[in-house]
């Protein structure tokens, strides 16, 4: 595009319309401005009908190679961990932009292999990775930088699902890497570093092989507050809580995972873009220090 030329929207392409692809995806490409939804890549035929009924006028391909072909900006990777490398590398090879979701890689070597090819390539590549912006976690850092906590000691996240159909199997896969990546993520982001990690996970045979379906995970951080997060998927309970305490009180919040719950209702964030992400008043955390006990309304 040459100086004086209106911008055009960027054409972005969704390789996978599994839950990933449908619900943690394409609804957000197309809540952005300046973001087209250039196709949608599957072969399977009950997704490509549910591309025609949520998508109306977005093409559907059998391959990357094919929505490639068709011309796109850059594609974003929402298929299964086992196939991440090769199409990342692919797209990447025809010089195009690349978002992969978590996880990013089954090690560092991959990692490294597909950072060192879109380096070489000039094309960025980035991973699919956005809890950060969750509401609660958001709140959770203001209180935390409110300094009504006092020194703060220990921060508890847990976040139990009860979606055994939904784990991620076999050994690229397992909850630890699915949203484990995230938890563990979201307590370096508030706590910075970890100096020293332990961890236990439970783990099932199943027969795409040895999977962890739940987790706990211990981070002594550089600062010294320790945190803890822990998860499940098989375990048939379902809840998200997070607990922080202090020298000078504690917080205590159970909120819902209100954009996951929003998707699979059907609702889209374009449709009401304010009010996206809001949890109701009732799954407000609550701080409680020598004062009292108020509840704390979301970011």
């Amino acid at each position: 595009m040459t100086a004086g030329e209106p911008s055009r929207p960027v054409r972005l392409g969704v390789v996978g319309y599994g839950v990933g692809g449908r619900y943690f995806h394409a609804p957000f490409v197309e809540a952005v401005p300046g973001l087209e939804l250039a196709g949608v890549v599957t072969r399977n035929e009950a997704r490509r009908a549910e591309v025609a009924a949520d998508l109306p006028g977005v093409p559907t391909y059998d391959s990357l190679g094919d929505l490639l072909d068709a011309g796109v900006d850059a594609v974003t990777i929402t298929t299964p961990p086992e196939t991440r490398r090769e199409l990342v590398l692919e797209a990447i090879g025809r010089g195009v932009h690349v978002v992969a979701d978590k996880p990013f890689a089954p090690s560092v070597a991959v990692a490294q292999e597909m950072t060192d090819a879109a380096a070489a390539a000039g094309v960025l590549l980035s991973v699919f990775h956005n809890r950060r912006w969750d509401g609660e976690i958001r709140t959770l850092a203001r209180v935390l930088e409110s300094g009504s906590l006092g020194e703060v000691w220990r921060v508890h996240s847990r976040f139990d699902l009860d979606e055994p159909g939904l784990l991620e199997v076999g050994p690229t896969g397992g909850l630890l890497r699915d949203i484990g990546a995230h938890l563990v993520d979201q307590m370096l982001w508030l706590l910075g570093p970890a100096r020293r990690v332990s961890a236990q996970l439970d783990v099932v045979d199943l027969p795409a092989g040895r999977t962890d379906a739940g987790f706990v995970v211990a981070l002594e951080h550089e600062s010294g507050v320790r945190s803890f997060v822990d998860a499940s998927k098989l375990n048939r309970i379902a809840g998200r809580e997070l607990r922080a305490y202090g020298s000078g009180g504690s917080y205590l919040a159970r909120p819902a995972d209100v954009q996951a719950v929003a998707l699979f209702a059907g609702r889209r964030p374009a449709a009401d873009p304010d009010r996206w992400g809001l949890d109701v008043a009732e799954n407000w955390g609550t701080l409680s220090t020598a004062d009292g006990r108020e509840q704390v309304a979301p970011d």
